[in-house]
């Protein structure tokens, strides 16, 4: 395991080159991570300081009350030391690393594996950029960095305790997102905060197609804007006029009901609503025809650099191996196969089934207790749509008891 010293200076290859007046500086045209975001910066060297820091304090036998409130912290005053890279002032804060550490064992995630995913090549930022928060992922498509607020920062102490307890419960085996860690990075006075959960969707599989379902048919339709990305997040309304059904076996079927019903208990407990079953769908049949093509691309420029050449190429392997940590051990699947230790929230489609497809389906936004801003709106949207109407800000029985319903109805 490398020290924190050892990983400030293999990013510093990855630093941006100063400007010089040296005329004979020539900059290389090749794509750096620059620390013009240097929250990521801190981010990596936070994580990689605070496992190594981990890695010598011993397991505790039992966590304690005070483990859920505590934290380290560390402030580095920068001026000499790797400035290319990193901030000349920053903050690190890990939130309940005793706790966390705990977590990510329970989930099956090795802390050295959780370093590698995180610190050794940069997260990368998600495609749909417009938004105001970040949203990462890491290099390896194994973990999600989230930006959250303060007021979530909260909301996660409130009820870590009780979250850990039903993890520890369920053995791991559940659909609520895993939380593995809490960060806040402070550079320039500003804090961000982070939470990083496991990915849902593969880090192998492509999804063709997803959706983020609430059980309500009011507003809940993609708009047009999002219906042109290349991977649209579609919702309630689009789920039902596509006439989707997800093909999982009765074992399948009855499998994910059970942990569903666990979770929703666990979530009405703590006045947990506006929810959402996030399901991402990876169309076998298609994949394996983007592989015959992309083989059919790489024989066909092989042969031209042979003839070109005159020299024989081994050809190029379309295994998606060559991830850090756990990825490594990997043997090179075809399409529609999944490693279900990694792949943790995976289902196959059941034997017989219309497409070939695997789900990935978990719960995500979970973050919404029922506090006077949503009881609120529910008085509001009563008015505007009547009583009756399902809108999706309903109280947290009322909420479950509907969402509930509707994913019993997804199925075939």
């Amino acid at each position: 395991m490398s020290s924190p010293g050892a990983t400030s200076s293999s990013l510093s290859s990855l630093a941006p080159k100063r400007k010089t007046k040296k005329k004979h500086f020539v900059q290389q045209k090749v794509k750096v991570f620059r620390a013009s975001d240097p929250v990521l910066s801190v981010l990596m060297w936070g994580v990689n300081h605070s496992i190594n820091d981990l890695s010598h304090v011993p397991v505790p036998v039992m966590l304690l009350p005070d483990d859920f409130k505590a934290s380290t912290k560390i402030k580095v005053s920068n001026h000499l030391f790797n400035k290319e890279n990193l901030p000349g002032q920053f903050k690190f804060k890990d939130y309940c690393p005793q706790v966390f550490r705990n977590l990510r064992e329970r989930f099956g995630i090795e802390d050295q594996d959780y370093q590698v995913s995180l610190a050794r090549s940069p997260p990368l930022k998600d495609e749909e950029g417009q938004r105001v928060e970040l949203l990462l992922t890491s290099y390896d498509h194994t973990l999600i960095i989230k930006e959250i607020s303060s007021e979530e920062v909260e909301e996660i102490h409130n009820i870590l305790s009780e979250y850990h307890q039903h993890i520890v419960t369920c053995h791991g085996s559940t659909l609520l997102p895993q939380f593995l860690a809490m960060y806040r990075i402070t550079v320039e006075s500003e804090d961000t905060y982070l939470l990083v959960m496991r990915n849902m969707f593969s880090h192998r599989l492509h999804v063709h197609r997803k959706y983020d379902l609430k059980g309500s048919l009011v507003s809940r339709e993609a708009s047009f804007k999002e219906k042109v990305k290349e991977l649209p997040t579609y919702k309630d309304v689009d789920f039902r006029n596509k006439m989707q059904k997800v093909y999982v076996s009765a074992e399948e079927r009855e499998k994910i009901m059970d942990k569903l019903n666990r979770d929703i208990e666990f979530l009405v407990r703590m006045k947990i609503m506006d929810y959402s079953l996030l399901l991402g769908i990876h169309d076998v049949e298609r994949a394996e025809r983007d592989e015959e093509d992309e083989e059919d691309t790489e024989s066909s420029y092989e042969e031209e650099e042979v003839e070109e050449n005159g020299l024989a190429h081994a050809p190029c392997s379309t295994s998606s191996g060559g991830i850090g940590g756990y990825m490594n051990s990997f043997k090179p699947m075809g399409p529609g196969e999944f490693d279900p230790y990694v792949d943790v929230y995976a289902i196959q489609s059941a034997v017989g089934a219309p497409q070939r497809e695997v789900y990935f389906m978990g719960l995500i936004d979970m973050l919404t207790q029922y506090d006077t801003k949503k009881k609120a709106a529910h008085a509001a949207k009563a008015v505007k749509h009547g009583a009756g109407a399902e809108i999706s800000t309903v109280h947290p029985e009322q909420y479950a008891k509907r969402f509930r319903e509707f994913i019993t109805k997804i199925f075939a």
